[in-house]
This record gives C-alpha cells, structure tokens and sequence, in this order.
C-alpha cells in the first residue's frame, strides 16, 4: 500500500483573508482553485513540491447551505473563531492507492468514504459524518484519486516547498502508534506538548511555518 503526503490544508475566514496572509508570509499569491458543490467550500491551490500542493479553503458565502455538515471541522465554531483570527494549519490529506484497506485497518473511525467530483476528476475521501478532525487533525484524512495526473501538476509552481509536517500531542508516543497503524508515521513528525499541527515551507521569503 502506497501512502504519501498528498496536500495539506489551509483555513481561512475567506479566501481573501488566506491570499492576503500568505502572501505576506511566503511572498507568493496562491491561484484561486475552485469550488466544492458537495460542502459549499471554495478553495486557493498551489504545487508545494514532490506531487503536493498547498490548499487555502474557507466556506463559500456564495453557495447555498450543502445539505449536511461541512469537512474539516469548518462548521464548528471554535473553528470560525480561530480562522477569523487568522489562516491556520487544519490538516493534512494522505494519498493512497487502496481507500478501502486503510479504512478496514483503521484503529480509529476515519468517517465515510465519500465519492467526490469536478470537471473530470473523481476522487475518494474519508470524512467524518459529524464533520470533525481525528484528533484535531493530527490524523490525517485519506484520498484515492481517479486515474490520471495528480492535480499538482496543472497547477502554478512558485517556489514553496513542503519541508515537514509537524504534530504536537501530549501522549507523542500514543499519536505515533496510531500513525503507524494507517502506515503513515514516516510522513510527520511528532513532539510533545499541547496539541497542534504546522507546516514548515521553504518559500521565496525563506523558511516559513503556518501553525
């Protein structure tokens, strides 16, 4: 089974709000992606290096309500409270090439499996039926995408690069077990302290990290 860092994740009060912000920090605007029907979300995407890609995603105030509860935690409102705050680090997304094995091994409940579409590309996702983040998305969530490029590759290339992924946890050795249960321990690093998630970049302004 093959399991990589596939994207990670950016959110934002508004995508206004995360071009601004990033811009500030790495010295690159990130292009406007598109939208997701299905969530009633909107995203900015970029190339961070080695088939990955940054994600800024926010609700879309231009979409009607989407019939259930947003992903990645987007509709709670300690989430809101912090993304009105400022963009933050949510969570990380694992590429996979068999979905249904690392939901079937799973030591934790990953959520559903969503099929997922836009233009031509269809892709498989877990999703948590309440909407929330494994252990405040320390976890990842999982993607198998259809066959065919992976999406970084049509997309803008502006120098950022993914260096690490980094987990505080106060049981460091407990997270690390369950990491290594979905096969993903090699992909994150993890230290001890009060729970949270950083991305640590290379960008044109040098070494960044977005907690």
């Amino acid at each position: 089974m093959k399991n990589v860092i596939d994207h990670f994740v950016i959110g934002a009060d508004s995508l206004e709000q995360g071009e601004e912000a990033l811009q500030k920090l790495l010295g690159v605007t990130v292009p406007r992606g598109g939208k997701h029907d299905a969530m009633s979300t909107h995203n900015c995407v970029m190339q961070s290096g080695n088939r990955t890609f940054l994600e800024i995603l926010s609700i879309d105030p231009d979409a009607p309500a989407p019939g259930r509860v947003r992903w990645f935690s987007m509709d709670e409102a300690e989430t809101q409270q912090r993304l009105a705050e400022r963009p933050r680090a949510l969570c990380w997304v694992v590429g996979t090439d068999d979905l249904d094995a690392v939901v079937a091994a799973s030591p934790v409940d990953l959520g559903e499996i969503l099929e997922l579409s836009r233009g031509g590309r269809t892709w498989r996702l877990t999703v948590p039926r309440d909407g929330h983040l494994p252990e405040g998305g320390l976890l990842p969530a999982f993607i198998e995408w259809s066959p065919g490029p992976h999406p970084s590759e049509g997309q803008q290339d502006l120098g950022v690069r993914l260096t690490s992924i980094v987990l505080t946890h106060p049981q460091p050795e407990r997270l690390t077990e369950t990491l290594a249960a979905l096969g993903v321990d090699h992909l994150a690093r993890v230290q001890t302290g009060d729970r949270a998630i950083a991305f640590e970049l290379d960008s044109p302004k040098g070494p960044v990290v977005i907690d």
